[in-house]
């Protein structure tokens, strides 16, 4: 137990505190670290500086110290709500459900009526894929504290999630309205509806220039007004926007294209046909479905046409198959895929994998006899798919290479997809995933299904049907009103799978065509057609 403190130390300590969460509010990472580092050396069981540095090493995406840090608060206090619900948000995205599962029993528990565990709650059942409880969650924390940006915001998200996109844009009003440089809700406005004029427009661009330090805030504004330039077919504005926001975005994360080429040579060069004959095989489980690709290629659409089918529930993006691989295989670096992580996963146990990949996803696979894994990236492990689970199908997206570098390039994600915003290194990320497809689909014939994003949104039905036969599923007439669905959609295309197939999209890049020569160059220079 420490000593008591004196009063002169102890407002020493409450200023420490107030100073660093003030700075980590404010996008001051660092001056909130220090304050933390010396509220520690005058109280080293300081509860509130422990979750300081736990709500810092999340920002500076510091996953082991978060973590380390969190597990301290709760130590120190086990009655500590807020830290219980961010340990679970973080056991949930290892895919630990059980443990977050406790965890949320506890944040329950100590403060049930509570806004922000409320909040961290709704948060967790997010990442489960529970987007209806979690809706509810919201809701409370929403009526506990009204008129909380942040509540708002994430209240809002869900309503567009589950197609309500009127409610929400009521709410994105209401958020701007209580904070005017609110970037997150000007840009999600933007992206839930259809600009019919560029009043908002206006808005953004000078907000937008109020950021010229700040390239987080800033890329935010400009990705809205991208898309609302894109909306009124003002595409030279457009492009100037998505432009300027992949710059910006680009300043905010650290992108190794050297190490991401040295990950796609180790697996063309050692996930080998004979490597592959040598393993045992894994869970006879035929459950999965994986739908990937790369985003923005019609994978949604696909997964919903899927989905509609009476047999299948739609689990979401899973990240609980390279969970398994990490895990299973020893892996420790905190980038989640990496030439290291393949070496050692090469060693794992397949059908360890397998069951590991269906144990961790059973709260989000749902009661239905199949169920969909629609997460992109999974496309890198296919061999380790077919070993671990090897009656699972795979369902592999097809789309023009310039649709799809320019529909990611246009497309602010969260820590995702780092290579897309500049054009060279979004196209040379392209042409090495075209390759390594070329590379599985020589070695594992017939294993898993291509279809085209451009002839399904064409022509619906032929290619609707062509899939259910490969997956073996009879025939419903449901597929086809996809859009019908009440199910939520958390990724990109939540306003767009909405409402049916359509065409739109297809030859989108061709309005930007000249700014796109550096995207067109590097295609071509890996042998890419673009046409």
């Amino acid at each position: 137990m420490s000593k008591p403190l004196s009063r002169e130390t102890s407002a020493e300590l409450q200023a420490l505190m107030k100073r660093g969460f003030a700075a980590l509010s404010n996008g001051r990472f660092e001056e909130a670290g220090d304050c933390c580092q010396q509220a520690l050396k005058i109280q080293p069981d300081l509860v509130q500086a422990h979750f300081l540095v736990g709500l810092v090493g999340l920002e500076a995406k510091d996953r082991a110290t978060a973590f380390s840090a969190f597990q301290s608060v709760v130590r120190l206090d086990k009655d500590h709500a807020a830290a219980w619900a961010q340990l679970a948000r973080m056991y949930m995205s290892e895919g630990q459900v059980n443990k977050a599962d406790a965890a949320l029993r506890e944040t329950q528990r100590i403060r049930p009526t509570d806004p922000i565990v409320l909040d961290l709650i709704g948060m967790t059942l997010s990442q489960m894929g529970e987007y209806g409880v979690a809706k509810a969650f919201f809701a409370r924390a929403n009526t506990s504290r009204p008129n909380h940006p942040p509540y708002m915001l994430n209240l809002a998200n869900n309503l567009v999630y589950h197609g309500d996109t009127e409610t929400a844009d009521v709410i994105f009003h209401d958020v701007i309205r209580l904070l005017p440089d609110s970037p997150q809700a000007h840009w999600a406005l933007a992206g839930s509806t259809k600009a019919e004029n560029g009043e908002h427009i206006d808005q953004m661009r000078a907000l937008a220039a109020k950021h010229d330090n700040n390239p987080r805030a800033r890329a935010f504004y400009l990705y809205g007004i991208g898309k609302e330039c894109e909306d009124l077919k003002r595409w030279d504005e457009a492009f100037e926007a998505f432009s300027a926001g992949a710059a910006a975005r680009r300043e905010t994360v650290e992108y190794d294209e050297a190490g991401e080429q040295a990950m796609f040579d180790y697996l063309q060069e050692n996930y080998t046909r004979e490597w592959f004959d040598e393993l045992p095989e894994g869970s006879p489980n035929p459950s999965p479905i994986f739908v990937l690709g790369q985003p923005r290629t019609g994978t949604t659409l696909v997964e919903r046409i899927i989905a509609a089918h009476s047999q299948v529930h739609s689990a979401g993006e899973l990240q609980q198959f390279g969970l398994a691989l990490r895990r299973l295989s020893g892996y420790r670096n905190p980038k989640r895929f990496t030439r290291e992580l393949f070496e050692l996963a090469q060693a794992a146990d397949p059908k360890k994998i397998g069951n590991m990949y269906l144990q961790t996803s059973k709260r989000m696979a749902g009661d239905a006899p199949r169920f969909v894994d629609k997460l992109p990236q999974n496309y890198l492990m296919i061999p380790l798919i077919l070993k671990a689970l090897p009656n699972a199908k795979i369902v592999h997206l097809v789309r023009n290479p310039m649709d799809a570098c320019f529909a990611s390039f246009k497309q602010l994600f969260a820590d995702a997809y780092l290579h897309s915003y500049q054009q060279g290194e979004m196209a040379r990320h392209h042409a090495r995933y075209r390759k390594l497809m070329d590379v599985w689909r020589e070695r594992f014939p017939g294993r898993f299904f291509d279809i085209s994003y451009e002839e399904t949104a064409a022509d619906l039905e032929p290619n609707a049907r062509a899939l259910m036969d490969y997956l073996e599923l009879p025939w419903e007439d449901a597929c086809l009103e996809f859009h019908k669905q009440d199910a939520a959609v958390s990724t990109a295309s939540a306003v767009q799978v909405r409402e049916p197939a359509h065409t739109r999209s297809i030859g989108r890049w061709k309005k930007y065509e000249s700014g796109l020569q550096e995207m067109q160059e590097e295609l071509h220079k890996a042998g890419i057609s673009i046409e």
